[in-house]
């Protein structure tokens, strides 16, 4: 039986249910049972460190990945899940140095590397239970008891399986490179572990003297950022195809060779140096630099073993340029990639030879290097300033700011250094690995084309052995000479060549063991280096099942892998390694498809640190807000469009209110109106999709229709991996069902359109949540298992066709129904709601809440099968807007609607820059024409630059010299242009509807539900007839809302009283009364319009009778006349007799009943009073009124248009008036003409600050009789005007 559902929930409580619930049931292990004989879908998972806590970026991979093989469960496919840890490499080392302070290789020693690796296995897993816990508690599903670790010894034979491939392919090779270098962790790193992190540092920068040999007065000038590295300099390089300068510094009377365009670098004017001579390089004869004096026992050094090959000598090479330093570059070849590359080439050092470094592991200098010996290379730079200042080397010491690497593990600084080193051949082999990166499918698609493909296509040698200690050992054996080389594969290849047991592969148990040379040279012992762990990981594929030794056919059969993911830092690390070892072993790609991820940064857009505490913690977020709500946040943002992401933790939480609290009000209002059939009809609701008749309703056939789209698109889009696609259409689905499907049929859910029609409302709303829940399953596992839960107890039995339908996992995807994809319905409902959506706009705009009804919608729309669809719809346009009546149209013209333009500033300001102001104002002054002609082209030419779609927005708005421009307000989308009438007619109908809202809106805060039997009493203040007869009126209307009788108070004392509120309801009536000079009836709408009516003017002309006064009524409302009913007033009645008195208008046949008087004016106004002519068309009054704005706040009067009305009054030309204040006439300031400037109403003056005077009409030629005819007039005037 399906259970109630409650009006609040904790989703991080409910999730916590659920998870028991899986641990229970073991839904994990029972949903591979099930699908063990499907088809094999292929999931790598890249094994992280467990050295460290879980983070965002894990839990966004992770959450990537369990999506992507739910939804492969859903399919149809069998998905085997395993965790993977990376065990060993840098990671662990450095911790264990830094908690026993090991600062190099001599402490390992004097430890022993069986204690030291006994230290690091026992940390490798300090937190996998914490990871664990976390990966479990963000609701991923995947085999921790079956895991793989890359320090079990089957994995890491797999690993020497994988080595022994490549050497016996001849890929394998020992030499020199000079590589990133890590002092901290005492141990070279591969190219692309030193591109992880890059930062902006400080560096000394300085510029040395190298004199030349045979005139020491002239020396060349070079530039490094290095200072270390000069005691170890062999040569100078220059550019051959640059021109070089001889100068002579006016300062010191010193002469340089330097590059001509770096002049700058070292003067900052002409004057400040001499040109004494010009020339090519390639032109001239070098001669050997004069070797450095100031490091005798290296310059010894170096002279032993270079200086007859060429040292200190000028070198030439491209690679120096003339954007920076002074174009001569010193060259240390053993701390320089270029720099080795040159010396090699003008055999100043060998390739074979050894090493001349005077760097240990660490990064001190060795004893070679007297005056710095033991000194830390970085903390030496000052020194070795110093000591070039005081030997007359240095001419200029400065700081310079650039991006340099540091180690991605210890974050110090790397230093580039030749260390010995096992190599993969790479290079040789980048058109093969473009080739098989071609065939990998890669969301987002970019990623393969660019930042892989391009790492691809400069691919280096790959360095893949490191001095270090734990770690799988390089299985190579060799003689003391390095001439015999022996490449072990296998456990049972070393016990076979050693004649010992083998039950370990770390350091100490196989460096022991050594193997006889078939060659006579003794025992051959292994090297002493371990795999760099990147190539453990990239051996991952393999390793996990043990390839080749076992489950060969199942590798086999499902290699490559269909999918994997992880972040875009992987582009040079995991996604690397994985083509690199795949393509050499089988010559194909290791994956089918891959999905990339951008990083999660704190919300300043910084890197997430925990020393800053600039981001939550993740385990908080998921206690406060739920594992769902994190999955959807990170899972529906530009993150996963391999963007970056600034995670704010806002964002988690509007997840909660726009997403999953209207989803479950759906869920709970469905249960609610199914246990109410089942209460009051007794009819037990049950789904069989097999067994349910189409519904005729509209909108029910719109959401099938609707929901059949997405399940289709889901399945499309989740085939092609672009998640980035199908959660904002899921997340919009959302939408679609709470605030329009279930908004718009809440009294047929309710059963108020009877039996039939609720069941099917019901029937669909249940059909659509429940494939909604199985398509999000994916994404949000806990709340779509706690709803299908419930919601399975509403499924008829004999629908199912699964064998086990207990978790929402275990079913598969719905399948599309086509026959319930109606496009044209869909379509339809498409162009309602966007004239809903502007009339939304368009209330908001003019601050009209939706509670205030509204006279008139326009839509207007080119295509009339558009408007056939959207009055199709009309009822629920009108109800959702609350307007009267629709009016569609397809001529804009009719109702002055024309469009207008604004620049898109970000992007045209980019582009124009200078132009761009004049443009702007180009833009806004084009036709309505004009724009229409771009809106059919896509471009347009302005000041004479082409402007396209992108570079300008269209929006239509009134013709302001049209009549709709006072009468209607508009707004537009792309097809649809809607207006709305603002005049306001309220129907009593319309208050009902405000006492109910405000009635049923009680029931939350009493946890009532709807099938809940209750009475409801009422009182209202001040007593009277009035809201009695409406609520008599209307009694099975709020019968039919509140499911209850509505009772008059008091409460019975026997009755238990749930809540009581008390609330005002705005009822304002419309009222008649007399105002001053001529009899005047004004109006008070019950929103916010009120108006008055002149029932004469002029004083005893123009009289208006009953009929004449609805069409004044219609005239200033707006209204429709043969809908207007006036109360209290009849034909026969004498309005003259409602002097003071109050009436109702309305457009209703409803009893508005008794309204209070009033006898404030609601309108400003002034009164008129001809002095010196009489009034034509047949009219005798001298005295009226003007009324400045009428209704309130509409139709002000400016200067023009009071002398226009005036005239109007009396039946005169305005061009013959002139307007005076009455106190100007009677203090005598009007003598003649010559005076009436300064009496004049100026068209400055507010006309409102005349209200409630007297003005008084002149005509200008008669002015002489102006004084006592004023005089006489203002008495009477006054008179009447205090009578009143």
């Amino acid at each position: 039986m399906v259970e109630p559902v409650p009006e609040s929930i904790s989703f991080p409580s409910e999730e916590e249910k659920i998870l028991r619930f899986w641990q229970d049931k073991d839904c994990f292990q029972e949903c591979l049972k099930q699908s063990k004989n499907r088809p094999r879908y292929t999931f790598y998972d890249g094994p992280p460190f467990a050295t460290g806590l879980p983070h965002y970026g894990h839990i966004l991979a992770g959450t990537i990945k369990d999506i992507v093989t739910r939804f492969a469960h859903q399919s149809g496919f069998h998905v085997d899940r395993r965790f993977g840890w990376d065990c060993h490499g840098l990671p662990v080392e450095y911790e264990i140095d830094k908690t026993l302070g090991i600062k190099g290789p001599d402490d390992v020693a004097k430890m022993g590397i069986a204690q030291y690796n006994k230290e690091c296995r026992n940390i490798v897993m300090r937190y996998s239970n914490e990871w664990e816990t976390s990966v479990r508690r963000m609701g991923r599903w995947i085999d921790f008891k079956n895991d793989y670790k890359t320090l079990y010894p089957w994995f890491m034979e797999t690993v020497w399986w994988v080595f022994k491939q490549l050497y016996d392919k001849g890929l394998v090779y020992r030499g020199v490179k000079v590589m990133p270098y890590s002092t901290a962790c005492n141990t070279p790193l591969s190219n692309f572990e030193s591109n992880q992190n890059y930062k902006d540092v400080q560096d000394p920068s300085v510029i040395v003297t190298f004199p030349l040999v045979d005139d020491q007065n002239v020396a060349l000038i070079a530039w490094t950022t290095t200072p270390w590295t000069l005691p170890s300099n062999l040569a100078l390089c220059v550019n051959p195809e640059l021109l070089y300068v001889k100068v002579k510094d006016n300062s010191t009377e010193k002469t340089y060779i330097m590059m001509e365009a770096r002049l700058g670098a070292l003067f900052k004017s002409e004057n400040e140096y001499t040109m004494l001579d010009n020339f090519l390089v390639v032109s001239s004869v070098w001669l050997l630099l004069r070797s450095p004096p100031h490091y005798p026992i290296l310059h010894v050094l170096l002279s032993l073993q270079c200086g007859e090959k060429g040292a200190f000598q000028v070198v030439m090479d491209n690679y120096v340029k003339e954007e920076e330093g002074t174009g001569v570059v010193h060259q240390a070849p053993y701390f320089g990639a270029d720099d080795y590359r040159v010396c090699t080439e003008y055999n100043i050092i060998q390739r074979d030879q050894a090493p001349i470094c005077p760097v240990d592991a660490s990064g001190c200098f060795t004893s070679e290097v007297t005056d710095f010996a033991g000194q830390y290379v970085k903390d030496a730079d000052k020194n070795i300033i110093k000591w070039l200042k005081e030997n007359g080397r240095l001419v200029n010491a400065s700081s310079y700011k650039h991006n340099y690497p540091f180690c991605w593990r210890s974050d110090t600084p790397l230093i580039y250094k030749a260390v010995p080193s096992w190599f993969v051949r790479v290079e040789h082999m980048a058109g093969k690995l473009l080739e098989n990166n071609g065939k990998c499918y890669w969301v987002p698609e970019f990623v393969r084309e660019k930042r892989f493909g391009n790492w691809l296509r400069d691919a280096r040698d790959w360095a893949i052995s490191r001095n270090r200690y734990w770690g799988t050992p390089i299985p190579l054996w060799i003689s003391d000479d390095l001439e015999e080389v022996v490449c072990v594969g296998s456990i049972a290849e070393l016990e076979e060549l050693t004649g010992v047991k083998v039950t370990d592969l770390h350091r100490e148990s196989i460096d022991i063991l050594t193997i006889p040379s078939r060659c006579g040279k003794g025992v051959l012992r292994r090297v002493t280096e371990v795999f760099d762990c990147w190539f453990e990981s990239g051996s991952m594929p393999y390793a996990q099942v043990h390839y080749p030794f076992e489950n060969r056919k199942d590798f086999e059969d499902t290699f490559p892998a269909d999918f994997i993911a992880e972040g875009i830092d992987q582009t040079r690390g995991w996604f690397y390694t994985l083509l690199v070892l795949s393509t050499a072993l089988f010559g194909k790609p290791p994956f089918k498809n891959v999905i990339v991820n951008g990083l999660v940064l704190a919300s300043d857009g910084q890197k997430m640190s925990k020393r800053k505490k600039n981001y939550p913690d993740p385990g908080l977020i998921v206690q406060n807000y739920g594992a769902d709500a994190l999955r959807l946040y990170l899972i529906n943002s530009p993150v996963v469009r391999a963007e970056n992401l600034r995670f704010k933790e806002e964002g988690v939480r509007d997840v909660l209110k726009d997403v999953f609290l209207p989803w479950y009000n759906a869920y709970r209002f469905l249960v609610q109106n199914v246990q109410r059939l089942k209460k009051e009809e007794e009819i037990l609701f049950l789904y069989n999709e097999n067994t349910t008749k189409q519904s005729d309703n509209i909108m029910d056939k719109w959401i099938q229709s609707f929901t059949q789209s997405l399940i289709q698109f889901f399945k499309a889009e989740m085939d092609a991996y672009r998640l980035y696609t199908v959660v904002p259409r899921l997340v919009k689905f959302v939408d679609m069902l709470t605030n329009w499907y279930v908004r718009t049929n809440r009294r047929r859910l309710k059963g108020e359109s009877g039996t039939e029609d609720c069941l099917w409302a019901l029937e669909t709303l249940f059909s659509v949540l429940f494939s909604m829940c199985r398509l999000m399953a994916p994404f949000t596992p806990f709340i779509t298992e706690m709803m299908y839960q419930n919601l399975r107890h509403l499924i008829d039995p004999a629908s199912v066709d699964e064998k086990d339908t207990s978790s929402i996992h275990y079913l598969m995807l719905p399948q599309v129904r086509e026959s319930l994809i109606d496009k044209r319905i869909e379509s339809a409902v498409s162009q309602m709601q966007s004239v809903i959506e502007l009339g939304r706009v368009i209330r908001d705009r003019k601050t009209l809440p939706v509670k205030y009804p509204l006279k008139e919608v326009v839509v207007i729309h080119q295509d009339p099968e558009s408007l056939k669809d959207i009055q199709a719809l009309q009822k629920y346009i009108l109800e959702e807007l609350n307007v009267r009546q629709l009016t569609l149209s397809t001529d804009k013209d009719k109702y002055g609607i024309r469009l207008r333009a604004e620049p898109d500033h970000m992007v045209l300001g980019k582009r124009l820059k200078g132009a761009f102001k004049a443009v702007t104002t180009s833009i806004k002054e084009l036709k309505s024409e004009q724009l229409e002609t771009f809106q059919k082209t896509g471009s347009i030419i302005v000041d004479g630059h082409e402007l396209h779609e992108e570079d300008l927005r269209l929006m239509y708005t009134f013709n302001q010299n049209s009549d709709s421009a006072a009468q209607y307000e508009a707004h537009s989308d792309a097809q649809v242009h809607t207006t709305q009438n603002e005049s306001t007619i309220i129907y009593w109908i319309e208050n009902i509807n405000s006492v109910q809202i405000q009635t049923t809106k009680m029931s939350p805060s009493g946890h009532l539900v709807p099938s809940d039997e209750i009475s409801v009493y009422y009182h209202c203040q001040p007593e009277g007839e009035y809201l009695d007869s409406v609520i008599r009126a209307h009694t099975d209307f709020i019968l039919a809302t509140t499911k209850a009788p509505l009772l008059p108070f008091p409460v019975p004392g026997t009755a238990s009283v749930i809540i009581q509120e008390k609330t005002q309801v705005y009822l304002e009536k419309s009222r008649i009364n007399i105002s001053p000079a001529a009899i005047q009836i004004q109006f008070k709408l019950i929103i916010s319009s009120k108006g008055v009516a002149l029932l004469e003017n002029p004083k005893g002309d123009n009289r208006l009778d009953v009929d004449m006064l609805k069409r004044v009524c219609t005239s200033i409302f707006g209204t429709n006349n043969s809908q207007l009913k006036i109360f209290k007033l009849n034909s026969k009645t004498d309005l003259q007799t409602l002097s003071g008195k109050t009436l109702s208008v309305i457009s209703d046949s409803s009893s508005p009943g008794p309204i209070p008087t009033s006898d404030a004016i609601l309108c400003p106004y002034v009164n008129l009073l001809l002095c010196n002519a009489q009034p034509a068309e047949c009219q005798t009054g001298e005295v009226g009124t003007l009324l400045l704005v009428n209704p309130v706040g509409q139709n002000a009067l400016d200067y023009p248009g009071l002398l226009s009305e005036t005239a109007k009054v009396f039946g005169l030309r305005s061009r013959w008036l002139k307007l005076y204040l009455d106190q100007d006439l009677t203090q005598g300031k009007v003598k003649g003409l010559v005076y009436i400037i300064l009496t004049l109403i100026s068209t400055r003056n507010p006309l409102k600050s005349f209200s409630n005077g007297i003005i008084h009409l002149i005509f200008p030629f008669v002015a002489h009789h102006l004084v006592n005819c004023s005089r006489g007039q203002h008495r009477i005037v006054s008179n009447r005007h205090e009578s009143q």
